[in-house]
């Protein structure tokens, strides 16, 4: 399903292909030899996504923009069932397995690999031909790669790249969840406009 949000719709290839059960939305570029797999979703939410040469996106998983936030996935890249790719930068070449989750601000260098269930979180950098284990979690600039059993050492460098700031705009603090909830409702409510291309 194509659909149009904000005004913008997608820009699919001649050469691209998107299974009749993924959604495509908004601003979205779509390049040659693309396939956007059943069940896929692919939503440019006031941002950009711009998919290179050739990505395939699988079952179920899910690549999104905001308006603070552009996607951009180079060419020959991987996307696999039910990763979860949102506001961040993925080089050529790159491999993202089952369950993987790339959070907005990361950057993913070329040809580097995010393994089944693994994390790059906001805000870090991944050199070129990094490996994030199987459940393994990215996080810095540059990027510390830490098991998920040490959760201390992680949060030592998360807490600063600050989430609810760079995601929402929102100071972590006692009513962080109302003011982010009230802003995605407003922002998101604009879906309730989307209309099929």
């Amino acid at each position: 399903m194509l659909l149009s949000h904000l005004g913008k719709h997608p820009r699919i290839d001649p050469a691209a292909t998107v299974a009749s059960t993924a959604t495509v939305c908004g601003d979205v570029a779509v390049g040659p030899g693309c396939r956007i797999l059943h069940g896929a979703t692919v939503v440019a939410g006031g941002g950009r996504i711009v998919l290179g040469r050739e990505c395939i996106v699988m079952e179920n998983a899910v690549i999104r923009a905001t308006g603070r936030h552009n996607c951009t996935v180079g060419d020959h890249c991987l996307i696999g069932p039910c990763a979860h790719v949102v506001g961040c930068t993925v080089e050529d070449e790159v491999f993202i397995a089952t369950g993987a989750a790339i959070f907005h601000g990361a950057r993913i260098g070329r040809r580097s690999q995010v393994r089944i269930h693994g994390v790059v979180h906001l805000r870090t950098a991944l050199p070129p031909g990094t490996t994030v284990p199987i459940g393994w979690v990215a996080v810095g600039d540059p990027a510390a790669i830490l098991p998920p059993d040490q959760h201390e050492r992680i949060w030592a460098i998360q807490e600063p790249l600050d989430f609810p700031a760079t995601v929402y705009g929102v100071t972590r603090g006692e009513a962080a969840m109302v003011e982010i909830t009230r802003r995605l409702s407003r922002e998101l409510a604009g879906h309730g406009d989307d209309e099929s291309v």
